[in-house]
């Protein structure tokens, strides 16, 4: 059975079809956050870190860690900071080092610059899952033999140099050839972790249909668990919450295994829990009852993280004394 290891330095996550649904918080990223890119310009990290433990409490199992960072100000100072390949390592450094300074999950470190991935294993603890690469042969030759020298997971997203196709079965030979090429570097399919690319079902109809026939022929022909954006199934739509809670568990029927999410939304959340529990990967509904009992906080007027990290304080001590 399909297992990918992510690590921390002392907690262990691992994506798998029979596992509970790897949840990947998504918010450490500054792509269209005007006011952490101002933040992180600054060297202010208190939105990074507030955003890394609410998130753990709301229920992220890994961080994911973006430096895809755009510097204004300075750009206009030192024309060095309009490369990418200058402002993302030392910044992802900085990143790395802060989050795990407060969390104990494991990472995943999310750059399309290599350099900046390369500066993340300088100082990331464990195991961290790397995002990501693509099916263009010189993106792959980039990002490969990195993940084979450290014997990392990898997430291959099913594009390549003709772009991001409509057609879900280019998709999947794509992905088909980033396992095979994987392989030639000596890593194994259940150290990838495909993201077949979920279209916006506002734009096309299908979109989610075709996001569950691929996530099916992804694992049962390629052995491979999947992730994906799962927030892009509702872009431009109104109410996109509600669109998100309903295609997770019908994903996760289809054998969708992890996805990079904001665990901040109660209704995504729920939505997740309730499907690990119907999949029968929440042993005797444990996981569920102590969700409902937070959601219980939540409608009695409590933020869903605040009434998250109050259940995850109180319930520290009582899983242990389960387990013994």
């Amino acid at each position: 059975m399909t297992r990918t290891v992510i690590e921390s330095k002392t907690k262990t996550v691992v994506i798998g079809f029979d596992e509970p649904f790897c949840v990947i918080g998504e918010r450490i990223n500054p792509s269209g956050r005007s006011k952490l890119n101002a933040e992180l310009e600054a060297g202010d990290f208190s939105t990074v870190e507030k955003d890394a433990l609410e998130q753990v409490a709301c229920g992220a199992m890994v961080l994911d860690v973006n430096s895809g960072a755009v510097f204004k100000n300075k750009m206009a100072e030192d024309p060095r900071y309009a490369d990418n390949n200058f402002v993302e390592p030392p910044l992802m450094r900085e990143l790395v080092r802060r989050v795990q300074a407060i969390t104990d999950v494991p990472l995943c470190i999310d750059s399309s610059v290599t350099g900046a991935i390369e500066a993340a294993l300088e100082v990331v603890e464990g195991r961290p899952l790397i995002n990501s690469t693509t099916g263009e042969d010189e993106k792959m030759e980039a990002i490969l033999p990195l993940v084979a020298k450290y014997k990392l997971p990898v997430v291959a997203i099913s594009n390549d140099e003709t772009g991001i196709s409509e057609d879900p079965d280019v998709r999947f030979e794509v992905a088909r050839k980033i396992v095979q090429r994987a392989a030639d570097h000596g890593i194994p399919a259940h150290d990838i972790v495909v993201d077949p690319l979920v279209m916006p079902v506002g734009a096309m109809a299908t979109a989610g249909q075709q996001v569950f026939a691929l996530v099916r022929r992804l694992r049962e022909e390629l052995g491979v668990n999947t992730t994906c954006g799962a927030s892009n199934i509702s872009f431009g739509l109104p109410h996109r919450h509600g669109v998100n809670a309903a295609f997770l568990p019908m994903a996760i029927g289809a054998g969708m295994t992890s996805a990079i999410m904001n665990p901040v939304r109660p209704v995504e959340m729920e939505a997740i829990r309730a499907a690990n529990f119907l999949m029968n990967h929440d042993p005797n509904g444990g996981e569920w009852i102590r969700f409902s009992r937070i959601l219980e906080q939540v409608e009695a007027g409590v933020p869903f993280a605040e009434a998250s990290a109050a259940a995850a304080a109180a319930g520290g001590s009582g899983r242990r004394r389960r387990r013994a």
